[in-house]
């Protein structure tokens, strides 16, 4: 904006200082310290980087990198017609962002669903750019590496893990075998599979067995670094809370599965869609994408300005990503 469209009222040294101090909170959008700087939640789910991740955007997934100084998420576009994945950085002490992570930000595609590997080395996300040009759109996994100049170009991992089919939401263990989901094309139900990383090179998937493919339909499975267990977004059991609930899937120490269970309220709410798992490299904290509404008016009469700070703020039902203690999690494992 230019000086002579700025209010004749204002000087042009209070402008200035006015965008000075708007670029400062700019850079600066969180103090020092973990997790942006906020307290750590306890056992009842808390917004997560309220006015930095959450905001009044429609916001989801979540990967941080080992050493916790980088945070990335998905904002996602109107009508999902584009995603893109942002990073928040701490250098200096200081957390800087968001910003928009260098391998996305196309307005032609969608990219969600970032997913770090344990050693912070790769990360894998979805994406439906094509995979060569000229080529037809599809929902494929992709990955970049990490380089001393930041990352690397962004690669298709190809057969056999991508196909004609939908593949998404990507989860590594620290060995290296990715978990994943694969639907139909229109379809809908989805099933969670595996692809073990041998001598570099990634196996025929295996459909996970129905302990974990569970309900009518599942899908978005978190894998523990260890596979000790997945958290996904199980659709149609019995013990359903909401549309969508978040359910943990623990594994024996033969290699088979337990039954899964429902993480329960207040992490599923009636009627409140949530879809994207994730637990933090340190595994204290599980962190969770919601639609959930918790902006109260407070005020007696509505105004038309009262609706737009409620709606450009979070909790306004568009998708935000909430924390909690992961005490949750461990509290469900079989004794």
């Amino acid at each position: 904006m230019t000086n002579a469209t700025r209010s004749r009222a204002i000087t042009i040294a209070a402008a200035t200082a006015v965008l000075c101090l708007a670029a400062v909170v700019l850079a600066q959008p969180a103090p020092a310290g973990d997790y942006l700087g906020q307290k750590p939640p306890g056992r009842t789910p808390e917004l997560f980087g309220t006015g930095v991740v959450s905001t009044g955007l429609s916001e989801r997934d979540l990967a941080i990198s080992p050493d916790g100084n980088e945070i990335y998420y998905t904002v996602v576009g109107p009508a999902h017609a584009y995603s893109t994945i942002m990073v928040v950085r701490r250098e200096g002490g200081r957390w800087l962002g968001p910003e928009t992570a260098s391998f996305s930000g196309g307005p032609t595609h969608m990219d969600i669903e970032p997913a770090l590997a344990p050693d912070g080395k790769q990360l894998f996300f979805l994406s439906n750019r094509p995979a060569v040009a000229g080529a037809a759109p599809n929902e494929d996994i992709w990955v970049v590496d990490r380089t001393a100049g930041g990352w690397s170009e962004p690669r298709n991992l190809g057969a056999p893990v991508n196909s004609p089919d939908s593949e998404f939401f990507p989860s590594v263990s620290r060995d290296g075998t990715l978990y994943f989901t694969r639907g139909k094309k229109g379809g809908e139900v989805e099933h969670i599979y595996r692809s073990r990383l041998v001598d570099g090179v990634y196996q025929a998937p295996e459909q996970l067995p129905a302990q974990v493919n569970c309900g009518a339909t599942r899908f978005n499975a978190f894998v523990a670094p260890d596979e000790s267990y997945v958290i996904l977004v199980v659709v149609g059991r019995d013990d359903a809370i909401s549309p969508a609930d978040y359910h943990v899937v623990f594994r024996k120490p033969d290699g088979g599965w337990h039954e899964p269970a429902n993480l329960g309220k207040p992490v599923n709410l009636p009627g409140v869609l949530g879809y994207s798992p994730y637990v933090s490299p340190d595994g204290k904290y599980f962190f969770f994408m919601s639609q959930r509404a918790t902006t109260e008016p407070g005020v007696e009469r509505l105004s038309y300005a009262d609706y737009r700070r409620i709606g450009s703020g979070p909790g306004n039902g568009q998708g935000d990503i909430w924390w909690v203690d992961a005490a949750i999690i461990a509290d469900l494992r079989p004794r």
